[in-house]
């Protein structure tokens, strides 16, 4: 263990990476900004400038100058560049999804189990302290027998977040890996999962937990809301609980996030938002389109 910064390497030039990653890896102490590459030089450049950090002319080059490597990429980009760091013996900070589809989520965690390197997968509501004080009172729960929730917004209408990769897979593979977990970590384990209309639109999933409760996911990109709205009620023998993150400042997320990769990399030890958690929600979300 040590408490010299971890060197973070940032694939990616999009708004993501421009607005959360690098800034939050930028921040420490605990991480370096350690390069920036892209498949637009300039845009990398872009991205790296406010922070000083250099710009890798190559992916490989970039996998030189660091210990881990953070992706802020389309899913099919991440999927095919994160087996590579992986056998390069990098430690992994993914974005959900983990790939396009199954095969590729299932190469990424393949990789990472093969090379033995860390992983930790943003799911950035999980690191926020009110979610985690909820799956704390949901754990507590003695019989939730159903639950409602829903992740609602109208990026996809239009503006910086209207990317292809969003508009060709709709709601599911973007915001469902977000409420999935939440719901599988809160109500049970889910067993089943069936979907309903169109992710692009509106896509509804049904839910069956190990533990007989039921649940109901609302999902959209493309509706039109004042703000984002994530909600979650879990129906009991007791009071109902009720997750609601439109109070929350999500910039709560990103130094508990930095810190604990941080943490996970120095340990050489992958905590409970790993790779392996990402196939696992793509798994379900896969089976709620059969």
């Amino acid at each position: 263990m040590t408490d010299t910064p971890v060197r973070v390497g940032l694939v990616g030039a999009g708004p993501w990476a421009r607005t959360m990653h690098a800034r939050m890896l930028a921040a420490g102490p605990e991480t370096t900004l350690a390069g920036v590459w892209a498949r637009r030089p300039e845009a990398a450049a872009e991205v790296a400038a406010p922070y000083g950090a250099p710009v890798a002319s190559s992916f490989d080059e970039l996998l030189d100058t660091c210990d881990a490597v953070d992706f802020a990429v389309p899913p099919a980009v991440q999927a095919e560049l994160a087996v590579r760091a992986a056998k390069a013996g990098k430690a992994l900070l993914l974005e959900k999804p983990l790939g396009p589809d199954l095969a590729g989520a299932r190469a990424v965690a393949d990789a990472v189990a093969e090379h033995g390197v860390v992983s930790q997968l943003v799911l950035t509501k999980r690191y926020h302290p009110a979610t985690r004080d909820f799956l704390r009172r949901a754990a507590a729960l003695d019989d939730v027998r159903g639950a409602r929730s829903c992740y609602l917004h109208g990026a996809f209408l239009g503006g910086e977040l209207a990317t292809a990769w969003r508009l060709e897979h709709g709601a599911l593979l973007d915001l469902g890996p977000h409420l999935i977990d939440l719901l599988d970590h809160a109500v049970g384990r889910i067993v089943s999962i069936r979907g309903t209309g169109d992710p692009r639109r509106w896509i509804e999933l049904t839910c069956e937990h190990e533990n007989g409760a039921v649940s109901q996911a609302s999902l959209s990109g493309a509706v039109r809301l004042p703000g984002v709205r994530t909600r979650i009620e879990l129906f009991g023998t007791e009071d109902e609980l009720v997750y609601d993150t439109a109070e929350l400042d999500h910039e709560e997320c990103w130094p508990v996030l930095r810190r604990e990769f941080a943490q996970a990399v120095r340990a050489g030890r992958s905590g409970e938002l790993d790779a392996a958690r990402g196939l696992r929600l793509q798994e379900l979300l896969t089976r709620a389109l059969d």
